[in-house]
């Protein structure tokens, strides 16, 4: 199966709403309006075949050095073919490029990520001045981090794991 992994233009937008859409459904992911997508499209990166989206993935910064892996979606009939890998290191050569040392993931795909280097992590992983800090974020990725009561409703059932690059 060949497919290439490249960033993301405005014009995938539209696509990796479709992507999603399925996983929002089921519950799996959060659903993300069209206008957040576009807002954030320079994070993704998409797996394309045949001009076809089959996954994405997004690298948001949360910190000096520390990027979460977002919205990571590989199409049901692309699974176990080296897709999500594949979006999964290039996110981790962006995060490289952008001199991050640590990356975050919440999801329920344990055992895909612990393949890929990282580990459940506990309460604390920040020092308390860069959590103050971090506090001030109305990102809900970073009160996911964070563990942060308001929004434990949306992560049961995830596990928040970090890796160090």
């Amino acid at each position: 199966m060949s497919y290439t992994v490249r960033s993301a233009r405005s014009a995938d937008i539209l696509g990796i709403h479709q992507l999603l859409a399925p996983l929002v459904e089921r519950r799996i992911l959060l659903g993300k309006d069209l206008a957040v997508l576009y807002g954030a499209v320079q994070e993704f990166v998409v797996a394309e075949q045949d001009g076809q989206l089959i996954g994405c993935g997004a690298l948001h910064v949360m910190w000096e050095d520390l990027g979460e892996i977002r919205t990571l979606i590989v199409r049901d009939d692309r699974l176990r073919h080296g897709v999500g890998r594949a979006i999964v290191e290039a996110l981790e050569e962006r995060a490289h490029e952008l001199g991050l040392t640590r990356l975050f993931c919440l999801t329920f795909e344990v055992d895909f990520f612990t393949r890929r280097g990282f580990s459940p992590i506990g309460e604390q992983v920040v020092d308390p001045d860069v959590y103050s800090q971090l506090l001030r974020s109305p990102d809900e990725g970073v009160a996911e981090f964070l563990d942060l009561a308001h929004v434990k409703p949306n992560t049961l059932g995830n596990t928040r794991m970090l890796k160090n690059l």
